[in-house]
């Protein structure tokens, strides 16, 4: 048992520091950025559904942070943010029926 605990502690203070390391979705209000670059796609919009509590928090104190990319390809995007999300509560839903 405390095998598992050891193991388990460590794997969440990898992820964490992992996050920890990671950015949060770009914010650029203006339009002409969002004709001209790219937009983000499925693995962008994974990575900004995992990473939602922390852009969240992130959100509430800078203005440059934001929970949701708004140069996005549209539905791509938006599966993998749902997909982020969902993955991240379904792992902790998990964990927690044990």
């Amino acid at each position: 048992m405390k095998r598992l605990y050891n193991k388990l502690s460590y794997t969440l203070y990898f992820m964490l520091v992992a996050v920890l390391f990671t950015g949060c979705a770009d914010v650029s209000p203006h339009v002409e950025t969002f004709i001209t670059s790219n937009p983000y796609g499925f693995w962008s919009g994974l990575w900004h559904g995992m990473i939602i509590p922390l852009s969240w928090i992130g959100s509430l104190f800078y203005d440059d942070i934001a929970i949701y990319a708004y140069n996005n390809n549209g539905g791509w995007y938006n599966f993998g943010f749902v997909l982020g999300i969902g993955g991240l509560s379904s792992g902790s839903t998990s964990v927690a029926k044990r």
